[in-house]
């Protein structure tokens, strides 16, 4: 059985953040233990509350895995303070795994800020230059680059810039665009566009979470980083497709859809 850890944030509501990546970690057969960097009281259509566990709980919680549960891949999603992504550079320093996905969680579907401003260079500086690849969406990346983004051209500069914060590999997600779904790789060496159709749906809480998780499940897995990214991106197509029209707001992906289409199962 492969291993995957998630450090990340708490969804009440279920829809992202630690729960998302446990349920992603799952469908893909891949074992997921959990480091949780925040509770967040939120639903479907808001955030009402944010609490950081302390910065040496996060380190604990880090050590306490790796030294008896040692995960074939790492995500990194919501670290809202600079003391919490010091003390996770800490732990992967110190356990130094190799497939780290970062997913740079700086505001909810909701609009609430999840990332406090000053901890973005500290993401910068701290976290990125310990990662295998990061996965901005197109508002993350302009707040890492400082750069206008309106079109894939744009996407691949920024990709190249954040190339220079020290991680190997980029994906800019395009969802924030019109058109196809456009994702933008970048290896350092060479640029890939993944494409895939559109789906019109309010209920995409917890894509960007899913889909990092998906990356590192497949890098659990053994597949290659390309691969890991477009079979992540199949998925995470999939579980929009068949996302769930519940509660208020932006309902869930459906993690499990492929599991349900199997056992003849509705949502």
């Amino acid at each position: 059985m492969k291993l995957a850890l998630t450090i990340a944030g708490s969804d009440s509501g279920g829809g992202a953040g630690i729960q998302a990546d446990l349920k992603t970690f799952s469908a893909h057969g891949v074992f997921g233990m959990s480091v949780i960097t925040s509770v967040t009281a939120q639903n479907t259509k808001a955030v009402i509350g944010v609490e950081d566990i302390s910065p040496e709980m996060v380190y604990l919680q880090i050590k306490a895995v790796f030294e008896d549960l040692p995960p074939d891949a790492v995500k990194i999603g919501m670290v809202s303070s600079a003391s919490i992504i010091r003390s996770v550079a800490k732990g992967l320093d110190e356990f130094g795994p190799e497939k780290v996905v970062l997913d740079p969680v700086m505001i909810s579907k909701s609009g609430h800020a999840l990332l406090k401003p000053d901890a973005v260079e500290a993401l910068k500086r701290e976290l990125l230059p310990r990662c295998l690849v990061v996965t901005p969406n197109i508002p993350e990346a302009k707040a890492l680059t400082g750069m206008s983004i309106k079109g894939v051209e744009d996407m691949e500069r920024a990709a190249e810039k954040i190339m220079s914060y020290g991680c190997r590999a980029v994906v800019v997600k395009g969802g924030h665009l019109e058109g196809d779904a456009v994702d933008v790789f970048f290896d350092g060496r060479e640029f890939h566009r993944l494409k895939s159709e559109r789906i019109f749906s309010r209920n995409t809480h917890g894509t960007g979470c899913t889909f990092s998780s998906a990356i590192a499940a497949n890098l659990a897995l053994g597949r290659d980083l390309f691969t890991a990214v477009k079979l992540a991106k199949e998925y995470i197509t999939g579980a929009i497709k068949n996302s769930m029209d519940i509660g208020g707001g932006a309902g869930p992906v459906h993690h499990f859809y492929e599991l349900y289409r199997r056992a003849g199962l509705n949502v």
